[in-house]
């Protein structure tokens, strides 16, 4: 029975030492963590000062940015059809809404003045219950 108790008495202090020894590796876990924390802090500090000496190479994107937006509409040659969207696309099928969103539309009451072509026409008779034809233009 000796044997026995001692053996008892030795399984919690083992499971103890165990509990322990897990305790320690996720605290250092935890350390080593903070520790490599604090170079991820250190580098965007280095990076920042980066950025102020590549400001130039920033800038030019910026300016062909700004290119396009000067350019004009573009305006239909030859025939064309003018849409008006009289009501909402919620509540209808998604490839509908989309359909809307290729004539140019998405609100109620926007017009838009696009070419008269076979695309557009099939384009507006699939969406014939949502927009109405305002005008066909030579």
């Amino acid at each position: 029975m000796a044997d026995e108790e001692k053996k008892a008495a030795k399984t919690p202090a083992a499971k103890k030492t165990a509990a322990k020894k897990t305790a320690t590796k996720k605290t250092a876990a935890k350390k080593a963590t903070a520790k490599k924390a604090a170079p991820k802090k250190a580098a965007p500090k280095a990076e920042a000062k980066a950025p102020e000496a590549r400001a130039p190479e920033a800038k030019a994107p910026e300016a062909k940015a700004a290119a396009p937006k000067a350019t004009p509409k573009k305006v239909a040659k030859g025939k064309t059809v003018t849409v008006e969207q009289t009501r909402s696309a919620i509540r209808q099928p998604k490839d509908q809404g989309a359909t809307l969103k290729g004539l140019g539309l998405g609100r109620r009451h926007r017009r838009r003045t696009l070419e008269d072509t076979p695309s557009v026409r099939g384009m507006i008779n699939k969406v014939s219950h949502l927009v109405r034809v305002v005008e066909d233009a030579e």
